[in-house]
């Protein structure tokens, strides 16, 4: 183990790291299509251009004196006004991803917390994201929920 992650916001000096663990992240699931360093290059310049603009995207890291080991991304959505008691955001987690060396530690659950923590505090109305069929009970032990009222149209 390379020492007690600490979990703190994402800053844009992270892009590159991330950039690394979105493209570990992916291709455990599918094998990449783009060039590695072309992705990395893209990838990395638009995290920092994210994470720097102060607009609706958010980021934590679990971070090693090693280096980042694992990362959660928050999206806000805003809702059109709404006349009724109803929040008017939503909230998109994704890329929750922790080094597989150092998955089991509760790093992904806190990462998670974040997200979720961030999500209270601005009175989101409803959390949604789409798991990997491993990270299905990670989800579910934070309260999520598979539902029955949303759609979804592929292209």
């Amino acid at each position: 183990m390379s020492g007690n992650p600490v979990i703190r916001p994402a800053a844009p000096a992270d892009a590159p790291a991330l950039a690394r663990l979105r493209l570990a992240f992916r291709a455990e699931v599918e094998p990449p299509s783009e060039d590695q360093p072309a992705f990395l290059e893209r990838c990395s310049a638009w995290m920092a251009d994210r994470l720097e603009s102060g607009g609706p995207w958010r980021a934590w890291v679990a971070d090693t004196p090693a280096g980042i080991v694992g990362t959660a991304w928050l999206l806000l959505i805003e809702k059109l006004p709404n006349p009724v008691a109803e929040p008017e955001w939503h909230g998109y987690v994704s890329s929750l991803y922790v080094v597989p060396e150092r998955r089991g530690e509760g790093l992904g659950s806190a990462l998670l917390g974040r997200c979720v923590e961030e999500c209270r505090r601005r009175a989101v109305d409803a959390i949604v994201l789409w798991p990997t069929p491993k990270s299905r009970p990670l989800y579910q032990r934070h309260g999520f929920a598979v539902r029955d009222d949303l759609l979804q149209r592929r292209e």
